[in-house]
């Protein structure tokens, strides 16, 4: 067997053991009992330098099964509180071992984007501190990556600093291939930062861009969020009127359903109008309010 051959060789059998390794690791975390959040986290067992020391140059494969644990991670502690909880409002949860796990995938391979959108997005309502740091990780990997300003102008979006995220947009906007309206953003956080349209403008680009359905339902669910605020808006100035004018506020919605009508807002049978999910609003009489009905999907978060 000449040196090449068993190179080769030598090169199957450690693939063959990583797979082996990962494929036991899946059978047993599937048959683990759901842990419930009163009880410690599993111990992460290797730090990324030593993780990607041990990986014997599969990097790429190490990186891919860190990512997914950090998937199945978030999603156990999802389900053991509520499935429709949304991945960027996670901080009711005890995530203490998320970081640690995305920076293990991006040092085994830092040219590997997934997790590091997904630390922009989820990791804020956890550790700001730790996704500025993965995302800027990511930056110092990846300089032409424009998405990854994307994502670190979000996070300081999200902390209020439109300064810095101004900047960080104006930054990206200047590398190969990035759009147009990254450009539009610096201008849009000097003018009106904190503005329903700036954040409408913040994750129609995201559900554009994104490449994450998780990230793309979230985006999707705030969107219709700031079209049921900017509706809302509309109807109490419809019930004003009607209060104005009456005296009283109406009892139910078919007394204003002709003005309803008018200004083309969508009703159902009962004449309630409907929220951007299709769920009535609520008439709140007493105290002549728009609420949202229990089953709406803009409740779920």
């Amino acid at each position: 067997m000449d040196d090449r051959t068993k190179t080769a060789a030598l090169a199957l059998v450690v693939l063959v053991g990583i797979l082996t390794t990962f494929a036991l690791s899946h059978f047993v975390d599937a048959r683990r009992p759901q842990a419930k959040l009163t009880t410690a986290d599993e111990s992460l067992y290797l730090n990324a330098k030593t993780a990607k020391r041990l990986s014997l140059g599969f990097n790429g494969l190490a990186a891919d099964w860190y990512w997914m644990r950090s998937l199945q991670y978030v999603g156990r502690k999802i389900l053991a509180v509520d499935e429709n909880t949304a991945i960027d409002d996670l901080g009711q949860l005890d995530l203490k071992l998320l970081a640690p796990l995305l920076e293990n995938a991006t040092t085994l391979d830092p040219e590997f984007l997934d997790p590091y959108e997904y630390a922009a997005v989820v990791l804020p309502a956890i550790d700001v501190k730790e996704a500025i740091r993965i995302t800027r990780k990511g930056i110092d990997a990846n300089p032409n990556a424009w998405r990854l300003y994307q994502h670190l102008g979000y996070i300081y979006w999200q902390q209020g600093d439109y300064v810095t995220a101004g900047e960080v947009y104006r930054r990206g906007a200047q590398l190969p291939g990035a759009p147009f309206w990254m450009e539009a953003m610096k201008a849009r956080m000097a003018a009106e930062g904190g503005s329903r349209s700036t954040a409408r403008e913040i994750y129609a680009r995201m559900l554009e861009q994104s490449a994450d359905d998780k990230v793309k339902d979230m985006a999707r669910r705030r969107l219709m969020q700031l079209d049921s605020l900017d509706q809302r808006d509309g109807l109490r100035k419809v019930l004003a009127m009607y209060q104005k004018r009456s005296g009283r506020c109406p009892a139910n919605w078919r007394e204003i359903e002709h003005v309803l009508r008018a200004i083309d807002a969508p009703v159902d049978t009962s004449g309630a109008p409907l929220d951007p999910s299709g769920a009535p609003y609520v008439l709140q009489s007493a105290k002549c309010e728009v609420g949202l009905d229990q089953k709406s999907e803009i409740l779920t978060r």
